[in-house]
């Protein structure tokens, strides 16, 4: 890391010392308090990616300041653990430093091993996933995923996370997909049916989150089964997946 770089991050941490000390309001956050702040900051950083264009640059500066405010988010979490003698900043970016290579086989090799060879990022994603499991100690590739997350963030997790085990949704009804050429086409299609929704007496959040749910318990299902008969799915071929699919 540059001088410069290092200096304006020492600079920010000294800057939230002094507030902590000074400042009646900062003074008295925690970690809860300071949750609808993290997610508000989040959401902004969302919008100002929205209005960027990535070609022209415009929108760089509202991008910059928003993930300032991100990135203090981080600042301040840290210095309320450390101020509760827990972990500090240096603590969150060694963990995350170490995580990083560890993830990353493929490009830092694991002590006394070559380095992992894949073939695109799908396999990369793969690996991601597993190397995650055995870490967390997970019983499931589906472990982890924060049930705050909204009912369609949420679904694209369980999707993504299940299709490493060769399951995914059912295709959607015939006539749905048709004349589906491109993303518009599928948010409005995903709109129309928010209001269709509606019009019928459903909330759309809920019921995704529910369907949601049973999917992923059927994900799980087939997970122990497989498992009891010391199997992991994620290195099976696909008939023997559908054959648990189906138990």
């Amino acid at each position: 890391m540059s001088e410069k770089r290092t200096a304006a991050v020492a600079q920010l941490v000294g800057l939230l010392d002094t507030l902590r000390k000074e400042c009646p309001w900062d003074a008295r956050q925690t970690h809860a308090s300071l949750r609808p702040h993290l997610l508000e900051e989040t959401y902004e950083v969302l919008e100002a990616l929205d209005n960027l264009d990535e070609e022209t640059g415009e929108g760089v500066a509202d991008l910059q300041e928003e993930l300032g405010d991100l990135l203090f988010q981080v600042v301040f979490h840290a210095r309320v653990a450390q101020d509760a003698g827990r972990f500090d900043l240096t603590d969150v970016a060694n963990g995350i430093y170490d995580k990083l290579r560890l993830r990353h086989p493929h490009v830092f090799a694991p002590e006394g091993e070559d380095v992992v060879q894949v073939d695109g990022p799908d396999e990369v994603i793969a690996n991601w996933d597993r190397i995650k499991k055995q870490e967390k100690g997970r019983d499931s590739v589906l472990d982890g995923i924060p049930r705050e997350l909204p009912a369609l963030a949420g679904a694209a997790k369980v999707v993504r996370r299940s299709a490493a085990l060769g399951f995914c949704p059912e295709e959607p009804a015939v006539g749905l997909s048709e004349g589906l050429a491109t993303a518009d086409d599928l948010g409005k299609l995903l709109l129309a049916l928010v209001g269709w929704g509606q019009e019928q007496g459903w909330d759309a959040e809920d019921v995704l989150r529910g369907t949601v749910a049973e999917y992923a318990q059927n994900v799980r299902d087939a997970e122990t089964a497989a498992a009891a008969d010391s199997l992991d799915l994620a290195d099976a071929d696909d008939v023997v997946r559908q054959k648990y699919w189906k138990k």
